[in-house]
């Protein structure tokens, strides 16, 4: 990203670019043939967690697109003089990247998903090549369900990745565990383009409905999935939120070191 294309949000780098210029910039780079380009969705309760744990704020760092994942970000921008106006999330780079490539002349990328279960992967596979018949269908591979990979985890999915040669690999993971596999993995990979998009998997075959488009729309996209899901996401809305306000404020009036 230039300068010109993201803005400061605490210290993290999100683009302030709308979603058809991010598009166009990720397919410049699988055109381009460039390697290990990573695609990353900041909301206020990664980067609340990110200020506390060194690795995942490196994450944001590191990757070559942050977008703004929530309403909170586009009120963030607004209280920093910023220009962010519209959330970017997981989904819209992941539907708006496989439209483009399937009716725009991409025909012939390919596409590995990592994350999620061997049923939800299979799901994947059929909605893909119905949805974008002219993306190929490179693989899947389902890891085990645990806190931390073992280093044959990893040598596992590693070489099931490098051994399909897709140029774009989606991670289906949970924040910031998804993050942090890519991060350290990125150099290992032969994949020109990874974007760590979370529940998208989930979203994308149905086993988890998006939230009703009138509430996409006033930005309350969190109100229904914290009806259906309290235990996970009360923490995220009541403590997280409140406390990046906080931090945005204190960025607003100079009282932020970094």
């Amino acid at each position: 990203m230039s300068t010109h294309d993201f803005e400061k949000i605490l210290q993290y780098r999100v683009t302030r670019n709308p979603l058809v210029a991010c598009l166009s910039q990720i397919t410049d780079w699988l055109e381009t043939g460039e390697q290990g380009k990573t695609f990353v969705c900041a909301n206020p309760h990664s980067l609340v967690t990110a200020d506390s744990d060194p690795e995942f704020e490196n994450c944001f760092e590191q990757a070559d697109l942050v977008t703004p994942d929530g309403i909170g970000m586009v009120y963030a921008s607004k209280i920093l003089g910023g220009k962010i106006n519209q959330r970017i999330t997981g989904s819209d780079i992941f539907r708006g990247l496989s439209e483009k490539l399937n009716t725009g002349g991409g025909e012939g990328f390919s596409y590995f998903f990592l994350g999620s279960t061997d049923e939800t992967l299979q799901k994947v596979e059929q909605k893909l090549a119905q949805d974008y018949p002219n993306i190929a269908f490179a693989g899947t591979y389902s890891p085990p369900y645990k806190a931390e990979f073992s280093e044959a985890d990893n040598r596992a999915m590693i070489e099931a990745i490098n051994a399909a040669k897709p140029d774009v690999l989606w991670v289906g993971m949970t924040a910031p565990k998804q993050e942090k596999w890519i991060f350290r993995n990125r150099d290992k990979l032969d994949v020109k383009f990874i974007g760590a998009i979370g529940a998208v998997f989930d979203f994308y075959v149905g086993n988890v409905k998006r939230s009703h488009p009138i509430f996409l729309k006033l930005g309350l996209e969190w109100l229904p999935r914290l009806l259906q899901e309290p235990r996970r996401l009360w923490r995220r809305n009541f403590v997280s939120s409140p406390l990046f306000l906080i931090k945005v404020f204190a960025q607003r009036f100079g009282l932020r070191n970094r």
